[in-house]
């Protein structure tokens, strides 16, 4: 018997194809116009505020340009230097044609994942593009440093903006000069660029007339659904903030509650993505009774809510509410980025007050010496502020977009021109990862809370002036504390740099493990004992240099979050039957997360 006979694919219809093709061309041009009717409408409103101050950026280039020109013979020499490096290349080139092997000049650094495709290296034609690129990139970043007699400040712009530019034009993010990018427009037959243009128009659709990069898949997430899924119940609330208490997962918990005080800026749940890296899910099944601050997204109704009120409507209104909540008054508290900022003005008030309610108190990536604040400083100079104030004294609030521009410039290869060679060159739906979902989901920041933030802490660096700050009519001297501190810096912070944490252990009065976890300001947080992922180092002295202590710090393999848990359990008390929210004076108003988190009103 014959065997059946595989049927032939189909024939390819060109006037079908042209069809599809010119009707997907008329929905992009139609799109497109709605995207420059969008942006006419944002200039004519005046809505064009931007973080990044460009006639500031002018001037300081203007006074590098000035000063280069003041030393001629030192720019020749620069010039001659490149051109020296440039002929390097050449002759490597050239032997590398000639089957000659041949070390390269100028190699990417380890991490760098713009050449991570081995074309970068094993094509000539690539790896040249690849070494002139890396080559000039140096050289002008060299240069500009060097420049001197400029205005710090300017110094900073320069170095920042000049990095910026020289990301921007990598060869990384063009078609023609990325092999990654040409393999892919011929597989598509150039499908994937129409693609890549539907989904920048999609982004600037989004974004009313701006570019707003997609960095996930949106639609891959639900609050409440998928991510932020610990159990538990809102079970107060006010203005600023709803406080959440976790289900406990134990027969029985410390008898000492804890409260998370976690940053306004974004929201709290990236402390609990998802089971398998939730810090919360964490911390209530090694049994404590757990408290989280979920903050509200504000609108111009709080415009003059103060630093002050997120202490005494945040900290100070959940600890009330613990102790109707458990019958505890004693308990502990974490901290987290400008939430720890906010519990170490915290302890402080309460040092004054009197008040022996907290017993141990842990600090994540917070600040305490705002000397050196890392690139944050490129973003709030004087101007930058009083054009800040003009922008927010009408809305009330700082959007949230504008805060994640300054941290995605920060780390501009990752945050931006990744998913721009992803999403419009390779024409890529952007993958769904929960923590980008998140870095996604900015909040609005209140006018009052953050001109006084901006000026009072980061500006003059009063915080760690004795009554430097003045919250509720208290002086703010972080010499009074005596709570028993846990402090964990991260050695990659580029928000958070771990020498302006350090200097906690030259403040503070009282007891104190100084830890310093590797890798960054999320990711070094955010570290799963099961991931088995970094390392953290400790040393029992504290010397005033942040360098000297480390010189001598002890490297631990794997998670700080185990080193955190013995240190928390000795602090937290006796073991006690496990508490149900809802079984002291407050019921629940709603299940966890709550309602406030989900707000994601368009700026």
């Amino acid at each position: 018997m014959a065997e059946p006979s595989t049927p032939s694919p189909p024939e390819p219809d060109p006037e079908a194809d042209n069809e599809a093709l010119v009707e997907r061309w008329k929905e992009l041009s139609e799109q497109s116009h709605r995207v420059v009717e969008a942006f006419v409408e944002r200039q004519e409103t005046g809505d064009t505020y931007s973080i990044v101050d460009m006639a500031g950026i002018g001037r300081a280039f203007a006074q590098l340009t000035a000063k280069m020109l003041e030393d001629p013979a030192k720019l020749a020499q620069a010039q001659a230097q490149l051109w020296q490096e440039s002929l390097k290349l050449w002759q490597s080139a050239t032997q590398r044609m000639m089957g000659i092997q041949a070390e390269p000049v100028a190699a990417a650094e380890r991490g760098d994942r713009r050449f991570k495709d081995k074309a970068w290296d094993e094509e000539l034609a690539f790896d040249y593009i690849k070494q002139s690129y890396l080559l000039a990139a140096r050289w002008m970043q060299g240069l500009v440093s060097e420049v001197e007699g400029l205005d710090p400040g300017d110094k900073e712009k320069i170095d920042f903006y000049t990095r910026q530019y020289l990301s921007a034009v990598s060869p990384s993010n063009f078609v023609a000069t990325n092999p990654a990018v040409m393999r892919r427009v011929e597989q598509t037959k150039g499908q994937c660029l129409l693609d890549g243009l539907k989904h920048m128009l999609d982004d600037m659709e989004r974004g009313r007339g701006q570019l707003q990069i997609s960095m996930t898949d949106m639609e891959a997430f639900k609050v409440g659904e998928n991510v932020a899924v610990s159990p538990g119940k809102v079970v107060f609330q006010n203005d600023l903030m709803q406080l959440i208490q976790y289900a406990p997962s134990t027969d029985e918990v410390y008898q000492r509650p804890l409260l998370f005080v976690p940053p306004w800026i974004n929201k709290f749940y990236v402390l609990d993505l998802q089971p398998k890296n939730s810090l919360i899910k964490w911390v209530v099944d090694r049994g404590h009774t757990l408290f989280v601050i979920s903050w509200v997204n504000p609108r111009k109704d709080l415009a003059d809510k103060s630093f002050a009120d997120y202490m005494l409507e945040g900290p100070i209104a959940a600890m009330d509410a613990i102790a109707e909540a458990t019958g505890e008054r004693d308990l502990n508290i974490l901290g987290f980025c400008i939430g720890g900022i906010l519990v170490e003005s915290l302890l402080a008030y309460l040092a004054v007050k009197g008040d022996t309610r907290i017993k141990s108190a842990t600090l994540l990536a917070t600040l305490v010496d705002f000397r050196e604040v890392g690139e944050v400083s490129v973003f709030i100079d004087e101007d930058q502020l009083r054009s800040l104030e003009e922008h927010i004294e009408e809305k009330g609030y700082l959007e949230g977009k504008h805060l994640a521009q300054m941290f995605n410039m920060m780390r501009e290869n990752d945050l931006i021109w990744s998913f721009v060679v992803n999403n419009y060159l390779m024409g890529r739906d952007p993958m769904p990862f929960d923590l980008l979902y998140w870095n996604s989901d900015s909040t609005r920041l209140p006018a009052a809370m953050l001109i006084y933030y901006l000026k009072k802490v980061y500006r003059e660096n009063a915080l760690i002036e004795p009554d430097g700050l003045e919250l509720d009519g208290v002086g703010i001297d972080l010499r009074r504390i005596e709570t028993p501190l846990y402090v964990l810096a991260t050695k990659d912070d580029h928000i958070a740099p771990w020498v302006s944490c350090y200097p906690v252990t030259q403040v503070f009065s009282g007891p104190m493990r100084f830890v310093l976890g590797a890798s960054g300001h999320i990711a070094g947080i955010v570290n799963p004992p099961a991931a088995n992922k970094y390392c953290y180092w400790t040393h029992g002295r504290y010397p005033a240099d942040p360098e000297a202590w480390f010189a001598k710090a002890k490297q631990h393999e794997g998670s700080w979050w185990p080193d955190w848990g013995a240190w928390l359990a000795k602090k937290s008390g006796k073991k006690v039957p496990a508490r149900q929210p809802g079984d002291g004076k407050l019921k629940p108003i709603e299940d966890a997360p709550g309602s406030y988190v989900k707000v994601r009103a368009p700026d």
